[in-house]
């Protein structure tokens, strides 16, 4: 696994958590929870092409020639 790439979940989940805050300070609390549901979604998408390596290379590890 990339370590980088868990430095950049990290990052973004930071950034999208003071995004969070600043929002809900000044009062708008609707903005700050879609700013926060588009970063889970860009965090999944992260997530989601990580596995999607996992599985082909668990599929080409078990493959039957």
């Amino acid at each position: 696994m990339d370590i980088d790439l868990v430095f950049r979940i990290a990052a973004f989940g930071i950034i999208i958590s003071v995004m969070n805050q600043l929002l809900t300070r000044a009062g708008r609390e609707d903005i700050a929870t879609l700013a926060t549901l588009a970063g889970l979604a860009v965090v999944m998408m992260f997530v989601v092409g990580l596995l999607s390596d996992f599985f082909s290379s668990v599929k080409q590890m078990f493959a039957l020639y």
